[in-house]
């Protein structure tokens, strides 16, 4: 049966997944065997969402890899932000499209925890960086399960695994993403994080 992701969409969870194993090898591999065009800019997009996942650290890490190893291509002018932009405002439909109804409630349960924290994840999080051009909002949500299926956030998945199906992804690409990440988990998590993601 052929899969409900691409190739491309099943190398960036490759890349994703290696990047948060810190499988360096595997992550040169990955880009020693990538087709002609790649690495492109869906490359670059997943690396650099990924720090909201797995840390600044991780991320400068796998650049220099895949830099040494090759070339991630120079960013295209499109790529980087432009002008003053209220990131909050742009960043809101992201939101409110993963969360749906109960994004009220996870704004003002962010705001408990820390005023600034909750600013920082509207403003950079979802307006610097997930609203950026270059990924699907859908394809987002399914490289952040990747992240957050390796970092054992059950809670953060269940969001993001409603997150993806809420922006547009299949339940079978979902389970796709659980399948192709499932064999580089810690064996005593995999049916713990099966049971959030089907449910």
């Amino acid at each position: 049966m052929a899969s409900p992701l691409t190739a491309t969409e099943e190398r960036l969870v490759e890349l994703v997944s290696s990047v948060a194993r810190g499988d360096w090898q595997g992550l040169r591999e990955l880009r020693r065997n990538a087709p002609p065009g790649e690495p492109d800019v869906r490359w670059r997009e997943a690396l650099l969402q990924s720090h909201l996942f797995l840390g600044i650290p991780r991320i400068v890490e796998a650049f220099e890899v895949l830099t040494l190893d090759g070339t991630l291509h120079a960013p295209t002018p499109e790529e980087h932000e432009s002008g003053n932009q209220d990131f909050e405002a742009k960043g809101a439909p992201i939101f409110d499209g993963i969360y749906q109804d109960l994004a009220p409630v996870v704004r003002r349960r962010l705001a408990q925890h820390h005023p600034d924290f909750a600013h920082w994840i509207a403003e950079h999080a979802y307006g610097r960086v997930l609203a950026r051009p270059g990924l699907t909002p859908a394809l987002r949500e399914l490289l952040a399960i990747v992240c957050l299926l390796h970092s054992n956030l059950e809670r953060q998945l269940a969001s993001h695994t409603r997150g993806a199906i809420h922006l547009g992804a299949t339940p079978e690409q979902v389970l796709a993403v659980l399948e192709l990440t499932k064999p580089r988990l810690d064996p005593d998590d995999v049916s713990r994080m099966e049971d959030v993601v089907r449910k």
